[in-house]
């Protein structure tokens, strides 16, 4: 899998039913595959980081991150996506 056909998916808000689900179908029905999660419940918060290949993906990055961006404002949730390298990026010390 190159770096470059990689995003970043990250998911932050109050813990509710669906979430993962949510973002999981969001995924699936653009073809785009996760190869890493990490989520976990802070109290009442819910965080979730993913790193999912988008190399197969049917529809391009802008629409995907529009589609998971509709998805958090529907669930109450956060949910950002960004290009590896530009996450890599913007996170180095």
């Amino acid at each position: 899998m190159k770096k470059n056909n990689r995003i970043v998916v990250t998911v932050l808000g109050k813990d509710r039913v669906g979430i993962i689900s949510g973002v999981a179908n969001v995924l699936a029905d653009a073809n785009a595959n996760i190869a890493d999660i990490s989520q976990t419940i802070m109290q009442d918060f819910f965080t979730m980081i993913m790193i999912v290949d988008i190399a197969g993906c049917n529809i391009d990055f802008n629409h995907l991150k529009s589609n998971l961006h509709n998805l958090g404002e529907e669930l109450g949730v956060k949910i950002t996506a960004q290009n590896e390298q530009v996450f890599d990026y913007m996170h180095r010390i």
